[in-house]
């Protein structure tokens, strides 16, 4: 059976030719691969290390379990879909929910199990009966709409848990990192948020330097006069050692707050993989399956160790653009550099010591990229909002989501946020199509767009020149 893992040398090894690329199953020189590995390490660093920071999880282990599901993931795909899989950000508003409801990280874990579970099985449905129970199940209106709400859910966790502890690094590490983000070029724009994170850490030790300590709450939520940035814990962890491993624990209502990051995960999976048979010009179809499938595998390994659940990352998309090099060689080298940073305690002691108002600062962003990426998907896929039959369930969703609405059935049993909000999505849209007017199935636009005849053209011009 081939695996994938051979390839042939492209060229001389050294540099690819004017306007050639170097595809999934070739390679440069293995110096040459191992850098290119490294540098997709190094562009998923931002929000892979964010992530297990903000759920509260060992980021020692998550950068070795996103080594572990990236060789999952390519040896699934028999290396025709290169790909890195990092901690998804998608879950962190899901672990602030169950940790705000009195959660451990071992209730986390089991949560975002059951998730990669089901996605496993998406996968296995998408391999039987094709991508188009995807689309029927969830068209493009449910799906933006559920990333939406799921990223702007996040807002509170910014404004009352990160930003608080100090406001002034907040706000300078969100300047800068908007600047990084918006004026940096190929590379460096790809890693702005991990950038952002090395200026809030300079900024922080400055500031200790300069000011002392700084009044305000600090991770635990007390008012008190603490260091910005508390390096205690790197001194005292080791080089070389295991990371801090733990079994899940299954709690329903946990459970159901995170079952629907399923579905921006399958958006996730399916982006990556059009994108990625776009760009090396081969139709990839059929592994769209496999690869939701890999992708709900890996993370199901992860988190029954207790480690955060993976997703395909859109950073090392960037990179292959940027260095036209698809070859699968690069990521094994790249999950073979993510083992070996796991290995290193001291390391993740460093990333688990970013101040709070570094996180508030990053976070402002962060958060809210998560959200408008679903209105990216409504964009992309040309959904109408002036027709009711998506505006209504859409607006009541994130609603929903956004101000955390609380659906109270008895005592002990409650659907809220997240959870809600989605419920409402899917069921609302499905429901109202089934009942709504022909007409109104068509896409017809009802409602007046507000737009003059000079919008309209400069839509044309934007879609032209994105296309």
């Amino acid at each position: 059976m081939d695996l994938g893992v051979r390839w042939k040398l492209h060229g001389d090894g050294r540099t690819p030719a004017p306007g050639a690329v170097v595809r999934p199953d070739e390679r440069l020189s293995w110096p040459r691969t191992a850098g290119l590995g490294a540098q997709h390490v190094v562009a998923m660093f931002g929000a892979s290390f964010v992530a297990p920071v903000l759920m509260g999880l060992d980021p020692n282990l998550a950068i070795m379990m996103s080594g572990v599901s990236t060789a999952i993931f390519l040896l699934a795909t028999h290396g025709r879909v290169p790909s890195y899989l990092g901690c998804s950000l998608s879950f962190v508003g899901v672990a602030a929910v169950i940790r705000a409801q009195g959660g451990s990280s071992a209730v986390v874990t089991g949560a975002v199990f059951v998730v990669g579970a089901v996605l496993f099985l998406a996968g296995l449905a998408v391999r039987r009966f094709g991508a188009r129970i995807i689309h029927a199940a969830m068209p493009p209106i449910v799906t933006g709409a559920v990333v939406m709400l799921i990223g702007f859910n996040l807002a509170p966790v910014t404004a009352s848990t990160y930003w608080p502890q100090d406001q002034w690094t907040a706000l300078l590490t969100m300047l800068f990192t908007g600047l990084a983000v918006v004026c940096l070029r190929g590379f460096w724009s790809r890693i702005a948020i991990f950038l952002g994170l090395l200026f809030g850490y300079g900024i922080s030790f400055l500031f200790d330097r300069v000011l002392g300590k700084v009044h305000g709450v600090d991770a635990a939520g007390h008012a008190t006069a603490h260091w910005r940035l508390d390096l205690s814990g790197v001194g005292r962890a080791d080089w070389v050692g295991l990371p801090a491993f733990h079994g899940p624990s299954f709690q329903w209502s946990a459970v159901l707050v995170a079952l629907p990051v399923v579905i921006a995960l399958i958006a996730e999976n399916a982006g990556h993989v059009k994108a990625v048979g776009e760009m090396t010009g081969e139709n990839l179809d059929d592994q769209l399956g496999t690869a939701i499938s890999a992708d709900g595998a890996g993370s199901m390994l992860s988190t029954a160790l207790g480690g955060p659940p993976n997703t395909t990352y859109s950073e090392n998309i960037g990179v292959m653009a940027a260095t036209r090099v698809y070859s699968t060689a690069a990521y094994w080298a790249a999950a073979g550099f993510a083992l070996l940073f796991g290995l290193c305690p001291k390391f993740g002691a460093v990333v688990a010591a970013v101040p709070g108002g570094v996180l508030g600062g990053i976070t402002v962003i962060l958060y809210g990229m998560i959200g408008l990426l679903g209105a990216q998907i409504w964009a992309r896929s040309g959904v109408d909002l002036r027709n009711p039959l998506n505006l209504v369930p859409a607006a009541a969703g994130i609603i929903i989501g956004v101000g955390n609405v609380t659906l109270k059935f008895t005592d002990t049993f409650s659907l809220s946020g997240i959870a809600l909000g989605t419920i409402v999505v899917i069921t609302g849209y499905h429901a109202l199509r089934a009942l709504a007017p022909a007409h109104l199935k068509e896409q017809e636009p009802l409602l007046d767009s507000g737009t003059s005849s000079y919008d309209r053209e400069e839509d044309g011009r934007g879609q032209g020149q994105a296309g």
